[in-house]
């Protein structure tokens, strides 16, 4: 995921738009790399290099609160990726003409003007695992206290020191694959007075339990049924479906009941017990 990273930031600085590689001739013009910039490090033509040299996870961003989607009367549950955020060194290696410390500087500009375009980047250029993700990945150009201390950072790794920019981008990494489960369909309310003020446990003679119920409603070709109404008839209860066809009802008591659903002139009742021993509340026209 980090090198889909890498190759992303590659397509922004190839200025592949025509307009773009116009306006900024002397970067359209270089490589791209993500080499070491020790001593060793000699590009035989201009060369833009991306040296990834720090990742960590954002804890500000961090969360425990897992993502659920629906999916055919079924919860996809995932849990949320770790954000990370990893800082790149951009710096410019100019190779020909008569001021090569000019051209450095020139190119440098262009890089910070480019990079700093996307505050968060384009969908358009995301590679691999980074495309879908969600929200879009923040990229910061340039931050005040990017390379703490450049002339250690550069006498560590074996070279000179030179003028180079930050950039950090905040990328989301899946730590789990989802789980795929039924979507529960009966929600138990338990209250009544405790048997003991240091006890959990309920007397059983306060005991009361209420309910919660939900289902779909699909039509004869299982395809489910957005906004329709459902009733749990002499309750007063309703609901609208959502694009899904899934609606949720309650709370209630224990019993026997009708559930009507009604969409487009259409109208069903199916008697249901609550709660559901092994059966559900699915509605079908």
């Amino acid at each position: 995921m980090i090198r889909d990273l890498s190759l992303t930031l590659q397509g922004i600085l190839n200025l592949d738009d025509p307009a773009l590689a116009a306006a900024f001739p002397e970067l359209a013009a270089a490589i791209t790399v993500f080499d070491r910039p020790d001593d060793s490090f000699k590009p035989t033509q201009t060369t833009i290099d991306l040296f990834l040299y720090d990742v960590r996870e954002n804890l500000e961003l961090r969360t425990n609160e897992p993502l659920v989607e629906r999916l055919n009367g079924d919860a996809r549950i995932s849990r949320p990726p770790v954000r990370v955020a990893c800082t790149y060194l951009a710096t410019a290696w100019p190779v020909g003409g008569t001021d090569l410390a000019l051209q450095e500087q020139r190119l440098l500009g262009q890089i910070l003007q480019v990079l700093s375009r996307h505050p968060k980047i384009p969908a358009s250029f995301l590679k691999g695992k980074l495309i879908g993700q969600q929200p879009p990945l923040p990229m910061i150009t340039s931050q005040a206290d990017g390379l703490k201390e450049p002339a250690e950072f550069w006498a560590a790794i074996g070279n000179k020191l030179r003028p180079s920019i930050t950039v950090t981008v905040t990328i989301g990494m899946e730590i789990a694959e989802p789980v795929t489960a039924p979507i529960v369909i009966t929600e138990t309310l338990r209250f009544g007075e405790r048997a003991s003020k240091d006890e959990k446990i309920i007397k059983p003679a306060t005991l009361q339990e209420l309910f919660r119920i939900g289902g779909r409603v699909t039509d004869a070709a299982d395809t489910p049924v957005a906004q329709a109404t459902v009733t749990l008839t002499g309750t007063g209860l309703a609901a609208r479906t959502d694009k899904d066809g899934l609606y949720v009802l309650g709370v209630i008591p224990a019993g026997n009941y009708t559930l009507r659903a009604e969409s487009g002139g259409t109208t069903k009742d199916v008697p249901v017990t609550v709660p559901a021993a092994g059966a559900n509340y699915d509605v079908k026209f």
